[in-house]
């Protein structure tokens, strides 16, 4: 005879009280009042438990021994599938989008400048955590990916929007390298599919005829001599402003005319030596007479321990009455535009650029072949700059 809840409100004898299918209702000495569910499997009695009575009413619990036994019909172990069950919840609350996340991010710091890896940490922080980052991975879908980098959007960010969909793509094939989800549902998203297109806005950079009028007025330019010194270098050799404003004292070889840049304060994390023209040669002895007896070549002048601020540079231009129409990284790209008109090899200038080969064994044919070129290219160079 089938339970009813009438019956189950009132049963006093211990024992089992079937209710049929295997399910039956087990009272204890105790009083409680337990469902189980025998079963055979492969050969070999089996239980399930399903819960306590009230808690689990009859008819939940007549709802799993139903759902179990649809599992044996399909071959398949009910104990063994709710075991699984359980271990998969299990995985999935302790790998949530955000440990999975952080997780990428330790995995990366050995590779990534400090910097860098501070950037990439706070826009998740920032953006993502808060929308998803306490749920499991696993249960994560593009759509929720989409909405939240459209919302970095909207707010005017357009470039950190795409570097966050990138940086998540990222912690995804990290979780699924790493077995920590079975699939990757973020495989197909691409920023400009998802993204408005936004427009690069290149950094102003002097245009060739206004060059004769640049130099005469850096010639009278009455600002402190660090920073004109250091302008002029920048000139002169087509490095970056920070290479210029990081160089110390130790990295120069004036004799030979060389500068070695290390490679920890490289953009391509190698070593860049960069020819000396005679020009660059006199710059820097000239400075040395302010600062050679210092670490830092171009040493702030109101902090000698830290080297001339990342805008000084480009504040002496807009006091030369270039604001907004050159910048300190825009000289790199006068430099290539003239040197490329002019006939020298763009293999020569990307080196000078030190924009570094990715094939090896071509990087190494580059280091060994270019560096003479170099030599002539920045002497040539110098003496566009200042044909005097």
């Amino acid at each position: 005879m089938k339970l009813t809840d009438a019956k189950l409100r009132t049963l006093e004898r211990q024992g089992k009280h079937s209710d049929g299918g295997g399910l039956y209702l087990e009272l204890t000495a105790a009083g409680g009042r337990y469902w189980r569910m025998k079963y055979r499997f492969g050969g070999k009695e089996n239980r399930l438990a399903f819960g306590v009575y009230p808690d689990v009413s009859l008819k939940k619990a007549r709802e799993r021994r139903d759902a179990a036994r649809k599992a044996l019909e399909r071959g398949e172990d009910p104990a063994a599938l709710r075991k699984a069950a359980k271990a998969r919840i299990k995985h999935e609350v302790t790998n949530t989008f955000e440990a999975v996340a952080r997780d990428w991010l330790a995995h990366q710091a050995g590779r990534w400048e400090a910097i860098t890896l501070q950037r990439t940490q706070a826009s998740l922080e920032a953006d993502i955590f808060p929308a998803f980052g306490d749920r499991p991975m696993a249960s994560i879908t593009a759509r929720d990916v989409m909405q939240a980098v459209k919302k970095i959007e909207e707010r005017g960010a357009s470039e950190m929007a795409t570097r966050v969909l990138q940086r998540i793509k990222a912690a995804f094939r990290y979780g699924m390298t790493h077995e920590r989800i079975d699939s990757n549902p973020m495989l197909d998203l691409v920023p400009g599919e998802i993204l408005k297109p936004r427009r690069v806005t290149h950094r102003p950079a002097l245009a060739e005829r206004e060059l004769p009028e640049f130099m005469a007025k850096l010639t009278n330019y009455q600002g402190d001599p660090h920073t004109l010194h250091a302008l002029r270098l920048l000139m002169l050799t087509a490095v970056r402003p920070g290479e210029v404003r990081g160089a110390r004292w130790e990295e120069f070889d004036l004799r030979a005319g060389l500068w070695r840049i290390p490679a920890e304060r490289m953009k391509m994390r190698a070593e860049h030596v960069v020819p000396l023209s005679k020009q660059a040669v006199q710059i820097l002895k000239s400075m040395h007479a302010l600062s050679g007896h210092r670490e830092l070549t171009f040493p702030s002048p109101f902090y000698p321990s830290k080297p001339l601020s990342e805008n000084t540079i480009n504040s002496a231009l807009a006091r030369m009455g270039y604001k907004g129409e050159a910048t300190a990284h825009g000289f790199r790209a006068l430099f290539s535009t003239i040197a490329n008109e002019a006939g020298w090899s763009p293999e020569v200038i990307e080196r000078q650029l030190a924009h570094v080969e990715r094939n090896q064994v071509r990087a190494a044919y580059n280091r060994s072949t270019y560096l003479q070129d170099r030599v002539k290219l920045m002497q040539w160079w110098a003496n566009r700059l200042d044909p005097a």
